[in-house]
C-alpha cells in the first residue's frame, strides 16, 4: 500500500472466496489511523484479478540465487523457564535486528519496520512500507542503539509485499537469523517486534493462531502470501518488522491486520471501532527468505507459477476451479484440464481459489505438488512440478 491514502479497491473476490478484512499494519502516512482492507483475504499469482478469476499463468526459466538470509531449520515452540525461551529472552536477541523506517515521498510520510538480513547493511521490509520513496523519495533508518543513515531501495517485489533497502556507512549490525516456518505449530508461542504507532522498540506477545491462510495485501491488493496468523498485538507500523519465535529467530514479516472497520468487517459481531483486535497476518519467513535472497542478489524476484487461471468452484464441490490451463505450462503437462477442481494439495485442503493461489505461490519453482482433483465426478491425484514466474 502506497503512503498518504486509503487503499483503493483491488480486485474482486472469487465466489466462496474469503470475506473483506485484512488492512497493512505501517508504512507511510498511516501510522496513526486503522487501515482498512478493501477486497477481503484473496490471492493472485503470476497475474491480475479479473472477472471473478485467480491468475497462475506466467513463466520463464530459474536461476539460482545464492543465500543470504541466515537460516536454522528449527523453531522453537515450547516455553522452556530458561531465558533463552521466554519472551524476554525471544525479545532480547531480535531487538538488534529490528530497524524503524521513515519514509518521506512527495506529500506522503510514515513509519514502519524492518529486520536487519545482513551485517553489511541490508534490510528487509515490506513493499508497501517503502514504496512511496520509489520516486525521489527518501527512507531514514534507525537502528536499536539510536543510530540512523539514510536507506535506498534494493529490491522491491510488489507480489509477495515485500522489499530490501540498504545503508552503507553502519557498522556492527546484527542480522537476524531466519526459522522454517513450516514447522510452526498452532498454539507456539510468538513475539512482534516493531513501531506501531511510530512507538519505535516496540514488543507484543501472543501466539500463532493459525497458519496456511491465504491473506491479500501490498500497495494494490495483489499480494499473496500463505499467512501465519497471530494474536500477538500489531499495528500500522508494525508492517515490515518480525514475528520471532521464543528463540528470536523470525517465523514471519508482519504484513496485514484484520480491523473492526464498520461496514466492511469480516468477522460477525465487529464494530466499526478502529485498532488491533488480536488478528495479525505475517508473510511466512521460508517466503520472506526466499525473496530477500533474490531481492539482495539481483533486485527482482521469481515465483513459482501452476499455469492456470482459477475460480472458485460452485455446486456441490468446493475447491479451486481451474478456468483455462495455459497450454505448454506446468499444469497442462501434467494433465490437468479446464473444468478440473482442485480440492486438496497434498494434504492440505483447499476450497476456494484463494486456497490454491497462497499454496502455490508458498512453494519455489521446481518444487513438486500432488493436487487431488475432481473431473467428471470422480476424484484423482495429479503431480505437477512448478515452473517460474518471472513477473515483476
Amino acid at each position: 500500500m502506497s503512503a498518504g491514502g486509503p487503499v483503493p479497491p483491488g480486485g474482486p473476490v472469487p465466489p466462496g472466496g474469503m470475506g473483506p478484512a485484512a488492512g497493512s499494519p505501517g508504512g507511510g502516512g498511516r501510522k496513526l489511523r486503522t487501515l482498512v482492507a478493501v477486497a477481503g483475504v484473496a490471492a493472485v499469482i503470476g497475474g491480475a484479478v479479473g472477472g471473478g478469476t485467480v491468475a497462475l499463468t506466467r513463466g520463464s526459466g530459474n536461476t539460482t540465487i545464492p543465500a543470504s538470509v541466515n537460516r536454522t531449520s528449527e523453531t522453537a515452540q515450547g516455553t522452556p523457564t530458561s531465558e533463552s525461551g521466554t519472551v524476554e529472552g525471544a525479545a532480547s536477541t531480535i531487538r538488534p535486528s529490528v530497524v524503524t523506517l521513515t519514509i518521506s515521498g512527495g506529500s506522503a510520510d510514515g513509519t514502519g519496520s524492518g529486520v536487519i538480513v545482513r551485517a553489511d547493511g541490508y534490510i528487509l521490509t515490506n513493499n508497501h512500507v517503502v514504496s512511496a520513496a520509489a520516486n525521489s523519495g527518501t527512507i531514514t533508518a534507525t537502528f536499536a542503539d539510536g543510530r540512523t543513515a539514510t536507506a535506498k531501495i534494493v529490491g522491491t517485489d510488489a507480489s509477495t509485499d515485500l522489499a530490501v533497502v540498504k545503508v552503507t556507512g553502519v557498522s556492527g549490525l546484527t542480522a537476524a537469523t531466519f526459522a522454517d516456518s513450516d514447522k510452526l505449530k498452532v498454539g507456539q508461542s510468538v513475539v512482534a517486534v516493531g513501531s506501531p504507532l511510530g512507538l519505535d522498540d516496540t514488543v507484543t506477545a501472543g501466539i500463532v493462531s493459525a497458519t496456511h491462510r491465504a491473506t491479500r495485501g501490498g500497495d494494490d491488493n495483489t499480494a499473496i502470501f500463505d499467512a501465519v496468523q497471530t494474536d500477538a498485538p500489531i499495528n500500522p507500523g508494525n508492517s515490515g518488522g518480525p514475528l520471532v519465535d521464543l528463540s528470536g529467530h523470525v517465523v514471519g514479516i508482519n504484513a496485514e491486520i484484520a480491523t473492526a472497520s464498520g461496514s466492511s468487517g469480516r468477522f460477525p459481531g465487529q464494530s466499526s471501532t478502529s485498532g488491533n483486535i488480536g488478528i495479525g497476518f505475517a508473510i511466512p519467513s521460508n517466503t520472506a527468505a526466499f525473496i530477500a535472497d533474490q531481492l539482495v542478489a539481483k533486485g527482482t524476484a521469481q515465483h513459482a507459477y501452476l499455469g492456470v487461471q482459477l475460480s472458485s468452484a460452485t455446486g456441490s464441490t468446493s475447491g479451486a476451479q481451474l478456468a483455462t490451463v495455459t497450454s505448454g505450462g506446468p499444469a497442462a503437462k501434467a494433465g490437468l484440464k479446464a473444468g478440473d477442481v482442485v480440492t486438496r494439495v497434498g494434504s492440505r485442503l483447499i476450497t476456494s481459489a484463494d486456497d490454491l493461489a497462497a499454496a502455490t505461490r508458498s512453494q519455489q519453482p521446481g518444487d513438486q505438488l500432488t493436487l487431488t482433483i475432481v473431473r467428471g465426478g470422480k476424484t484423482s491425484t495429479v503431480t505437477v512440478t512448478l515452473g517460474t514466474d518471472a513477473r515483476q
